[in-house]
């Protein structure tokens, strides 16, 4: 009777408390679906410096069409300084930019100096499909 008893006691599921953070906590074991995580070694990273300079020509094209003028203003990308992922319906990914606002086209030199910028990107690996959902400045500078 005690063996029996014993044996239900590693078959029995563990406690409330236990799964939930002790003493009534509302923790969880594990990530959280759907949640974001940071991207590591971001600097060195292709696919998320690929996705910064993705980030940046979409802007200027989405700037610049059906204006006509495409002299002053043009973003230069420099580098993504910081980025995290959510896996959802595709992936999203949250980047912070570091870019330069040019002179006219073409000359590239950066002069008006760097700002940081805020872009979403959504990935859609099966399909081959990458989307610019938005950009624009950072509220908080990370460079």
């Amino acid at each position: 009777m005690i063996l029996l008893l014993h044996l239900l006691s590693f078959l029995s599921p563990p406690p409330a408390s236990a799964i939930c953070g002790g003493a009534g906590g509302l923790g969880y074991i594990g990530k959280k679906v759907g949640g974001r995580t940071p991207v590591q070694d971001v600097g060195t990273n292709r696919e998320i410096q690929d996705l910064g300079r993705f980030s940046v020509a979409e802007y200027n094209r989405m700037r610049h069409d059906g204006c006509g003028s495409r002299t002053h203003g043009e973003l230069v990308f420099s580098r993504v300084v910081a980025a995290e992922r959510q896996v959802v319906a595709g992936i999203n990914y949250y980047l912070k930019i570091e870019a330069a606002r040019g002179g006219p086209l073409g000359s590239g030199d950066g002069s008006d100096g760097r700002e940081v910028f805020e872009s979403v990107i959504v990935v859609r690996p099966w399909d081959w499909s990458k989307v610019m959902l938005d950009f624009g400045p950072s509220s908080s500078a990370m460079i």
